[in-house]
């Protein structure tokens, strides 16, 4: 049926235009055995053909999305999708063939479905929001109900029409609009979509319908139809169309909507028993616990969920009958004998001697995914809980590592890579990591905690590259979200050795950062500074530090300041990540501000430091520049006076300006006199209680009178009282210079002043040695002669 539908897409085109008209009017010219396009319409697509219309990639981003990433923490996945495959004009077509892949090919499992995993109606509907274009949206809807057009129970599957009735239920009360169109779409589709084949179209949205409410994906579809945030006329039409479906529900049913119901179709019925998520233990925060706690208890269900209500798990006999009648008869007899074994000893022999038999000669390799299929059934509990003993020894790890599982990456660690076993037993792993996505974080962890395994971390990267993820950083990334989300103190406890091992995966970007500051407490933060303190761990180098410090500005605050102190706790001059204040806004980013305001004041200012933190705007609300330069004012009072005159006399424009296009630093035209003048009158006045005033020192004054002699005269007026500080200085010195250097006038010498002897020939001087380096202009030689030169004589 989507052949169909593609054909639609290109039927103006004159050559497809010609098979139109054979499949509507002449279907036996194109094959003999072709009846017409029902025939077409009424075929279920094959997985393969939806899957082809994407490419790998977005294939392998759309499943981790829909199998990895929690409800609520989407939001940055999807972003990055968007940037990634969305941004562009001509993209806009694509999002029809996304939400057919997730209808028609993405079937979560059991676990998924019963778990708080992103739902498919969540992306959908992501997808539908965000469309901008109207022809790409009618066909992103047509793309959502188009298994309901010719549904059949006995060849369509529930999966593959239930996430457009789960996009309406949910839009209803934060995109009333979505909900409303879609409606809307449902009941006008029935008669647009092909005149000729009406009455097939209705029979299979209807049949749509019953099926959703028989299988309870909906209790009951009356309080979707009788939404009163419809309008009058959506409603009439709802009734109009569907009247079967809009009586409303006795009161006793009408709770029973409320509640989270279970999927029954094919494998993917919905086991609350069976759920990964289920172990009350593997906490992830006091907050999230107390909410889950209030939600259970007043027995409403969450609004952004669809999984049916957790309960304590009850073990129960496995099934594992439909893989092991695949099994030949030797392994088939291992693995019926590992299922009934309670014992971990035994179990442990029995599982080696399935390792040994998988390593044999003869072992058929297309048996690897049914022994997989047997091992992730058996092992089930491996999975749950927590995998860090409560006291970490070295006997307690030892133990912990001793589970029946971890015998195969016993086994490979035993193994030469070019050693064929080593292959097998990969392949045994990658199908087993396809099942069971844990499997990636219990490898690590056996990799940290065991002797045996000591300096064979680099095993994991030959596990990476045998998934189906096929890249190192890409199954690192996943594993250690999935570590995150089960078991905090395991990702604390493996941070250390992933970072050392695998430098060029972690330390290039903050997403392995955020998510250990995402979760962590006081204390662990506390651990891991100690880890970065005694040698253990580096997660900071210096041609990175400063982009993953600002990628961290957009996280939470308890985030931000996790970061700044596993970032304080390195040996990273601050020089390094200072230029970060250029993105630093008093209102977005107060945590950066505060961190590196603490920062600064331990360090005595350089002339960098001093011209970044002059060159953020001055506004009365910010106060970081101005408590920054009184704090170094009362204590480095010497060095900053001799940074400030310094920058003043740069940015000084006239005299400067030939200098200033020459100047190595692309920063220095950031900032401009004008800024340095007002941070400086600001301190001004923060100072003026103070005895001992910082602008009373020589530089500074001397600093100010050389801008006053070439500043313009709206200058001059607005900073007045700084400038007449400069004024106190010169009356002040003008004696002490006269009996010194006997008749010579003051250095400020005003315009009607004669120019000494000596300072002509300085500037005489000078002037010629630009001439001679530079060949400027007479007017240019002209005009610096005339300008101050008591600071070219400092």
């Amino acid at each position: 049926r989507d052949l169909v539908r593609l054909l639609q897409n290109v039927a103006r085109i004159p050559e497809f235009d010609l098979i139109w008209k054979d499949m509507l009017h002449n279907p036996q010219a194109l094959n003999p055995q072709f009846t017409g396009i029902l025939q077409l319409l009424q075929s279920r697509t094959s997985r393969k053909f939806l899957a082809c219309r994407l490419t790998p990639d977005m294939e392998t981003k759309l499943l981790f999305m829909t199998s990895r990433v929690r409800f609520g923490q989407q939001k940055r996945y999807q972003d990055w999708f968007q940037r990634q495959y969305l941004s562009t004009p001509d993209s806009q077509s694509l999002r029809c063939d996304l939400i057919r892949y997730i209808c028609g090919v993405v079937h979560p499992s059991n676990e998924v479905l019963s778990s708080d995993i992103l739902p498919r109606w969540a992306i959908i509907g992501w997808l539908l929001t965000t469309c901008t274009s109207n022809v790409a949206a009618s066909n992103a809807k047509l793309a959502l109900f188009y298994d309901w057009l010719f549904f059949s129970p006995e060849k369509d599957s529930i999966m593959n029409i239930e996430p457009a009735i789960l996009v309406m239920h949910h839009s209803m009360k934060p995109h009333p609009a979505i909900t409303a169109t879609l409606l809307d779409f449902m009941c006008r589709i029935i008669t647009n979509f092909y005149p000729t084949l009406e009455v097939n179209v209705r029979q299979g949205v209807f049949s749509s319908l019953t099926h959703i409410m028989e299988k309870r994906v909906l209790a009951h579809l009356a309080p979707l139809f009788h939404n009163p945030k419809l309008d009058k006329e959506l409603r009439s039409m709802l009734r109009e169309k569907f009247p079967e479906f809009c009586s409303l529900p006795s009161p006793a049913s009408e709770i029973k909507t409320e509640e989270p119901v279970s999927m029954e179709m094919e494998n993917n019925m919905a086991d609350k028993d069976d759920s990964c998520y289920d172990n009350t233990e593997a906490a992830f925060s006091d907050d999230e616990e107390e909410v889950n706690t209030k939600t259970n208890e007043t027995g409403k269900k969450r609004e952004f969920r669809f999984h049916p209500i957790k309960e304590p798990i009850i073990e129960e006999p496995v099934d594992i009958s439909p893989y092991v009648d695949q099994l030949e008869d030797q392994l088939k007899d291992k693995v019926v004998a590992l299922q009934k074994e309670s014992d971990m000893e035994a179990q442990c022999e029995i599982m080696q001697d399935i390792v040994e038999q998988i390593l044999e000669d003869d072992f058929d390799t297309e048996q690897s995914s049914v022994v997989a299929s047997c091992l992730q059934e058996l092992f089930k509990a491996h999975f749950r809980g927590e995998v860090l003993p409560e006291e970490i020894t070295e006997e307690s790890l030892e133990e912990s590592v001793g589970k029946p599982l971890y015998l195969i990456f016993r086994n490979l660690i035993q193994m030469q890579e070019d050693n064929s076993g080593f292959s097998l037993l990969l392949d045994l792993l990658s199908e087993l990591y396809q099942r069971q996505p844990k499997i990636g974080y219990h490898l690590l962890y056996y990799l940290k905690a065991s002797k045996a395994a000591a300096g064979k971390m680099n095993l994991y990267e030959s596990f990476a590259q045998a998934t189906q993820l096929g890249d190192l950083h890409t199954c690192l990334m996943m594993d250690m979200k999935a570590c995150q989300e089960d078991d905090v103190r395991l990702l604390c406890y493996l941070t250390p050795s992933i970072y050392s091992e695998f430098p060029a995966e972690t330390l290039r970007s903050g997403e392995l950062l955020n998510m250990i500051v995402a979760v962590i407490d006081s204390a662990q933060l506390q651990e891991l500074v100690c880890h970065v303190m005694m040698g253990n761990l580096v997660m900071f180098r210096k041609d990175s530090v400063l982009n993953i410090l600002i990628q961290s500005l957009d996280w939470e605050t308890f985030e931000q300041y996790c970061t700044w102190q596993l970032f304080l706790a390195h040996n990273i001059p601050l020089e390094t990540i200072i230029p970060i204040l250029q993105h630093l806004k008093y209102k977005e980013h107060p945590e950066a501000l505060s961190c590196l305001l603490l920062q600064l004041r331990r360090e005595k200012p350089s002339e960098e430091m001093v011209k970044l933190v002059l060159s953020r705007p001055c506004h009365p609300e910010d106060q970081f520049t101005t408590s920054i330069l009184r704090y170094w004012s009362l204590k480095y009072d010497d060095h900053l006076a001799e940074n400030i005159k310094s920058l003043l006399i740069k940015n000084n424009s006239l005299p400067r300006k030939r200098q200033s296009l020459r100047s190595s630093s692309s920063k220095l035209a950031q900032l401009t006199l004008e800024q340095i003048l007002e941070h400086l009158d600001c301190l001004r006045l923060n100072l003026s209680n103070i005895k001992q005033n910082f602008f009373s020192q020589t530089p500074i004054l001397q600093a100010l009178q050389h801008v006053q002699a070439s500043c313009d005269e709206a200058h001059k007026m607005k900073f007045s009282d700084l400038f007449a500080l400069a004024e106190d200085y010169e009356d002040s010195t003008k004696p002490p210079k006269s009996r010194r250097k006997g008749p010579m006038t003051s250095p400020r010498s005003r315009k009607n002043t004669a120019q000494p002897t000596n300072t002509e020939e300085e500037s005489a001087s000078s002037s010629a040695s630009d001439e001679e380096d530079t060949k400027p202009k007479a007017s240019k030689r002209k005009r610096k002669g005339s300008c101050a030169v008591g600071s070219d004589s400092d």
